[in-house]
């Protein structure tokens, strides 16, 4: 059994959504900011569950290829 480029690929894509998906919310950090802290609090819980979604179907393709 030879050894799948997928996985590694895979991790390594992961690893750049999770990076831009941090990047993108710290940028919105000076605005989140001065919100009300109930505002704050749906935001980061939101967006702190929200980049999960894409990893169904990259986990997927790491494992079967579809």
């Amino acid at each position: 059994m030879t050894p799948s480029w997928r996985k590694p690929a895979g991790m390594l894509g992961i690893l750049l959504l999770i990076t831009l998906w941090c990047i993108a919310i710290v940028s919105l950090s000076t605005i989140v900011g001065s919100w009300h802290w109930l505002g704050q609090l749906a935001f980061y819980l939101v967006t702190g569950l929200i980049w999960i979604a894409p990893l169904k179907p990259v986990l997927r393709w790491m494992e079967t290829g579809r």
